[in-house]
């Protein structure tokens, strides 16, 4: 989430401050909606609490989900959890800040990661209609269009998930990430990333464009950010209630896509395997690995619910889990 923001300062110029003022989608659910998403959370492991404690011999692990985008309410939390921990042995984020910043220097030089740099752009990759209707959220956005044109489709998706407010606000990525990092800071604790910048990069640009193209199209209804969707982002989050944030994500792309059920579970399947499971995955062979520290484990909150979610994971692997105050 980082890097996005940092992109938007490269290549648009930041506005003052405009706050987000959205209202709380979960208060007006249809009653269908509001049952099928009690049905899934239900079926669903893991799916509140954004501190958990995971012990297996001498390794004590503080999972600590996270959000990436800033809420004024986090400082309580930040300042709760210091006493327990400032004392661990290690950090471990997604990736670190200094590596964001690595590679955000790099990313100033060659923007080819996100840019198409050859071949046809955007524009001449979908039909006219198309591209006409993506244009007029990316404008809400500051982003014109002939500069769209040479974003990889990927990377353009991410831009439409968030709201236009965040784009004008310079703080909109003070998330609990970084304020967990400023904590490690402050307590000269080493701090480590579980994945690199550049292998999402690869993964996220592993499939033909053409396919990508084709994703773009048909989810950009779905996965168009609103103030609202990150104000009930925000209160499921600081509530514990992460496991709403991914279930409600999936009900409300689904109608708001207009495609039929078939083609949405396709496109949601593999989002959720490229974005969550396959991360996890990979994240898990450096997670049991840890061993005879206290290491904190800060990732997005998405991340900790589910099957395939690390805190399952983690149980799976004989680990004891305790919820912690948050």
């Amino acid at each position: 989430m980082r890097f996005l923001f940092f992109l938007f300062s490269l290549l648009l110029p930041i506005s003052a401050h405009a706050a987000c003022e959205g209202q709380d989608l979960r208060a007006n659910l249809t009653p269908e909606i509001q049952s099928e998403l009690q049905a899934a959370i239900a079926n669903t492991p893991f799916t509140e609490g954004n501190h958990w404690i995971a012990t297996k011999d001498d390794a004590v692990l503080h999972l600590i989900g996270t959000l990436h985008t800033s809420d004024p309410r986090m400082g309580a939390v930040v300042k709760r959890l210091t006493p327990v921990l400032s004392e661990a042995d290690a950090f471990y984020f997604e990736v670190t800040q200094d590596e964001i910043k690595a590679f955000e220097q790099s990313l100033a030089k060659d923007m080819s990661p996100v840019m198409i740099t050859s071949g046809p752009t955007l524009i001449e990759l979908m039909p006219e209609e198309d591209w006409a209707a993506l244009s007029s959220g990316l404008a809400d956005r500051g982003i014109p269009s002939w500069m769209a044109a040479k974003m990889r489709p990927w990377f353009l998706s991410m831009m439409l998930g968030i709201p236009p407010c965040m784009t004008q606000d310079p703080d909109a990525d003070y998330g609990m990430d970084a304020r967990l990092t400023d904590m490690a800071n402050e307590y000269d604790i080493p701090q480590h990333s579980l994945e690199q910048v550049e292998d999402l990069m690869t993964m996220f640009n592993s499939h033909p464009i053409e396919k990508q193209v084709q994703s773009l199209v048909r989810m950009a209804d779905a996965f168009a950010g609103s103030e609202d969707q990150l104000a009930t982002m925000a209160n499921a989050y600081i509530e514990e209630q992460h496991g709403q944030i991914i279930q409600l994500a999936r009900l409300q792309g689904r109608e708001t896509s207009g495609l039929s059920q078939e083609i949405f579970d396709e496109e949601w399947d593999g989002f959720e395997n490229q974005l969550l499971i396959e991360r996890n995955n990979n994240w898990m062979k450096h997670i049991l690995n840890i061993q005879d520290q206290t290491a904190v484990i800060a990732v997005g909150a998405g991340h900790l619910s589910d099957e395939h979610g690390l805190l399952n994971q983690l149980q799976s692997a004989g680990y004891t889990l305790t919820r912690a105050p948050f």
